[in-house]
């Protein structure tokens, strides 16, 4: 169930986003998004085209895959709010998503949107923090941040991939790749 009046207002959210300090510069950062670009780069074709959708305000994900060869573009509600780049016309190889599902309050219409997207054979790589199970839930950490408001499991990720007739392949604590069939 969508309840509006328990979310933060787009100001408040923006506020909150503008405290992060996502250095493009930053060695640990860099750490951190290779836990989703080294996997992700090593299933790419060559010059592949892709979109960073919730890209941030200071993009590095798509700096160390445009280092590697790849184009990608940039998608932001309040940084790069780029909305033809959502079109149906637009077809990608990969579609990044690190640390952002969690954001949204419509979630499987923004996921099933970034599906439509991608080419046959594409890529979806999402970075987010799982949930264990309802005990660790009641005292986790990553649900106190306000603008966290949607959470997923494993199965969650089970059940996507049998809507898409993909899989989705977890790899370490919060990284997932779904392959598009080709």
């Amino acid at each position: 169930m969508y309840l509006r009046q328990f979310h933060l207002s787009s100001a408040d959210e923006q506020a909150q986003y503008d405290l992060h300090e996502n250095n493009p510069d930053d060695s640990g950062y860099r750490t951190f998004l290779s836990r989703l670009a080294d996997p992700l780069l090593e299933r790419l074709p060559a010059n592949a085209q892709g979109l960073d959708f919730g890209c941030g305000p200071g993009p590095c994900l798509s700096a160390m895959l445009e280092e590697q060869g790849h184009s990608v573009a940039l998608y932001d509600l309040y940084y790069a709010d780029n909305r033809e780049l959502l079109t149906v016309d637009a077809d990608y190889d990969f579609i990044t998503a690190t640390e952002v599902i969690e954001h949204l309050s419509q979630p499987m219409d923004e996921l099933r949107r970034l599906w439509r997207l991608l080419k046959p054979g594409g890529y979806l790589g999402l970075m987010t923090k799982l949930v264990a199970d309802a005990d660790k839930f009641a005292n986790w950490h990553y649900k106190t941040d306000p603008t966290h408001i949607s959470f997923f499991s494993v199965q969650t990720f089970e059940y996507l991939s049998q809507q898409w007739d993909s899989s989705a392949e977890i790899i370490g604590a919060d990284v997932i790749i779904f392959r598009k069939p080709l």
